[in-house]
């Protein structure tokens, strides 16, 4: 594939993965989350896999920067759904179940 047609498709990801996610309910966000935080476990040995196979300097760069970004991504993802899930232990703690609920 030639690099116009891959910059087209991560672009076109970029919209339609934004305006999906901007509809998704609070509700769903968490149960979403978790489902994505393991496909961007995947994405992150996929990104480990291509570093170790790169064949130069170029391949290796941007295997690396996708590895540090397949990082972020999952870190920040379980940082969200743990934020989520203390939102809903503190609603449930104020409705009287308290520390029982646990």
């Amino acid at each position: 594939m030639d690099v116009v047609t891959l910059l087209t498709v991560v672009v076109l990801a970029a919209f339609v993965g934004f305006e999906v996610v901007s509809k998704v309910t609070s509700t769903l966000h968490t149960p979403l989350m978790s489902g994505a935080n393991a496909i961007h476990g995947i994405v992150l040995i996929g990104a480990i896999i291509v570093a170790g196979e790169a064949d130069g300097p170029w391949t290796l760069g941007v295997a690396l920067v996708a590895v540090a970004l397949a990082t972020v991504n999952l870190v920040g993802g379980f940082v969200v759904t743990d934020r989520m899930l203390h939102m809903f232990r503190a609603r449930r703690a104020a409705d009287g179940a308290g520390k029982d609920a646990r």
